[in-house]
């Protein structure tokens, strides 16, 4: 092999393929989750979760909708609660975790049953005392695991296969009993393996019926519309108008998450484009549009869009990818 052809391998990734889902951990929660009449999942992919969002790619009665923040994925998680009865969100851990937070936090207060899946650590790597990146810089994985147990009903860390059956299981029914957020770990390399407790029917669970008060509906239909007509769609560019800012802002558009296509592809990792006014995708309309947001439109808030080639990285950044996702799928140590 050539030196330099593990690096060139890692630059084009092979894409997910189509998982053999049948009786593994990543197929049990896809199953149990359509299950309950989760339809669609909202997600932001991290290197903690990509294997298991391959399992729920891979699901026929799911939808795996990609969010462009972990916040935005627990809100809509929480608003589909409160349409469908029951919602499910996925994100990478701590990172992803500590984000989604204050979302989670509202669906508890709200007493809505959100599942929040995290996509967590290798099982080999519990009590190893390891640093492992997207954390806080301590050994100890537990801080989000103590920062959830407060604003949900119960939570399950899946580290072994043994066990995971009924942790998840136990986990989804009492979110439904009491119709509170529940979290929900999952170690990164498990999702693929398969084991005998998955052919098991689920933990009995019990979905309320909904009933809706038809003039409080149309009375917050109402006020919503009336709030939105006012809105002036895109978040805190608004509040830099507000406050007088004459800002250029400059967003590099590459199509997507690089940085995870070169851990573990898949669609979940395509995020859908804007259609700006103005696209910069040359250098000379690049130094055209600093002219002119700098001289005629130097009083107003400039926003320009540089697209780069979503494959436009460091040779490191793809050591570090191959790296990371070894890393990942090694498979658990013998109990």
């Amino acid at each position: 092999m050539e030196p330099n052809s593990a690096i060139e391998a890692a630059a084009h990734p092979a894409p997910a393929q189509a998982v053999s889902s049948s009786g593994t951990l990543g197929s049990h929660l896809a199953r149990r989750l359509v299950q309950i009449g989760v339809k669609d999942v909202f997600s932001v992919p991290g290197d903690f979760n990509l294997t298991l969002l391959d399992y729920l790619v891979a699901e026929p009665g799911l939808n795996l909708v990609g969010c462009c923040n972990e916040l935005n994925a627990g809100y809509a998680a929480d608003g589909y609660a409160r349409a469908k009865g029951v919602g499910a969100c996925v994100v990478t851990f701590t990172v992803g975790g500590l984000s989604v937070l204050n979302a989670i936090a509202g669906a508890y207060s709200e007493n809505l049953p959100v599942i929040c899946i995290v996509g967590g650590p290798n099982s080999n790597d519990y009590g190893t005392s390891r640093i492992l990146h997207h954390t806080i810089g301590l050994p100890d994985f537990s801080q989000e695991l103590r920062c959830f147990q407060t604003i949900t009903c119960t939570q399950a860390v899946v580290k072994s296969l043994d066990d995971a059956h009924e942790l998840i299981d136990t986990a989804i029914s009492t979110a439904l009993k009491e119709s509170k957020p529940v979290y929900i770990s999952i170690s990164c390399n498990l999702p693929g393996i398969p084991h005998p407790t998955f052919a098991r029917e689920p933990v009995p669970f019990f979905l309320a019926p909904m009933i809706s008060n038809q003039l409080g509906l149309e009375a917050a239909v109402e006020a919503t519309a009336e709030f939105l007509n006012k809105a002036v769609t895109a978040q805190d560019i608004s509040t830099m108008i507000t406050c007088g800012q004459k800002s250029i802002i400059f967003l590099i558009n590459n199509g997507g998450y690089t940085i995870e296509v070169e851990i573990h592809d898949g669609p979940y990792n395509v995020i859908k484009n804007w259609d700006y006014t103005a696209l910069v995708k040359t250098e000379d309309e690049l130094v055209e549009a600093i002219a002119t947001a700098t001289g005629t439109h130097k009083e107003s808030l400039c926003f320009i869009e540089v697209f780069v080639h979503k494959d436009d990285t460091s040779k490191e950044l793809l050591e570090w990818g191959s790296r990371v996702s070894a890393a990942n799928g090694r498979p658990p140590n013998p109990q």
